[in-house]
């Protein structure tokens, strides 16, 4: 190996890596190549030779649906397939009409959707406290399809649980939730710019931000523990960019 082998290595991976994994990724070949010299295998320290690479907070724009890909798959929510294809098409309605996390939507409860004030409370958010979100009509829909049509008999309190094998009955986990997103998106025919349920998250954000909410309204629906986290939203509001934009002296109209 040589200086420009590890150069072009760490280039080739930035296509594949957004920023902060390739932090990760640049850890992890700096501990291998130290390893390698330390056991002899290589006399360079090619550790040296890992190019940095720039890192700003907040320097990118949320990645999310458009609103023609949003319609595309909620409409295709309708061809869901077995074995599970209420609980696929309330999961995705959870995820993209309240802006949930997987973790939250798996740890949902029975006792936490009150249908006659059309609310679902959130027990365990980031945050800390918890939160009660108002319940859209269609999300509440396609739990009650769920519940009544397809979800199998058990004495568990989670809303969302296994249909098969050994597990059949119990809870599902963080990944049953991503796995009913990639499969909608599949579904869809949508080129999603993120492969998992995080890009519903987003997606909302996002355009709760376009139709005038505030950051502050925004934070509380995600459950932001800090305003800061919410401010990458701000800047896909043009029309207040715009107002708080200084004119530049040398620019005449």
């Amino acid at each position: 190996l040589h200086p420009h082998d590890v150069t072009q290595f760490v280039t080739s991976m930035r296509g594949r890596f957004a920023p902060g994994s390739m932090k990760t990724v640049r850890t992890a070949l700096r501990s291998f190549l130290s390893f390698m010299r330390m056991e002899g295998l290589c006399e360079q320290p090619l550790e040296a030779a890992i190019p940095t690479e720039a890192r700003w907070r907040l320097s990118t724009l949320p990645r999310c649906l458009s609103d023609e890909q949003l319609k595309q798959v909620l409409a295709s929510l309708s061809q869901c397939t077995p074995p599970c294809p209420l609980r696929d098409r309330a999961i995705v309605w959870c995820l993209a009409a309240l802006g949930l996390r997987p973790g939250e939507v798996a740890a949902l409860q029975l006792d936490d959707v009150d249908w006659r004030q059309g609310t679902i409370r959130l027990s365990t958010r980031k945050t800390g406290r918890g939160a009660v979100l108002p319940l859209p009509r269609e999300a509440g829909r396609a739990i009650v399809d769920y519940l009544r049509h397809e979800r199998p008999r058990t004495d568990e309190r989670h809303v969302f649980v296994h249909h098969r094998g050994g597990h059949r009955g119990a809870p599902i986990s963080r990944g049953v939730v991503t796995g009913a997103v990639i499969r909608a998106l599949r579904r869809a025919g949508v080129d999603s710019p993120i492969a998992g349920a995080y890009v519903f998250r987003h997606t909302l954000a996002s355009r709760m931000v376009r139709r005038g909410a505030s950051l502050k309204e925004v934070a509380d629906v995600l459950g932001h523990r800090c305003l800061d986290t919410t401010t990458i939203y701000a800047k896909l509001d043009i029309t207040s960019l715009l107002e708080v934009a200084l004119p530049w002296p040398e620019v005449h109209p």
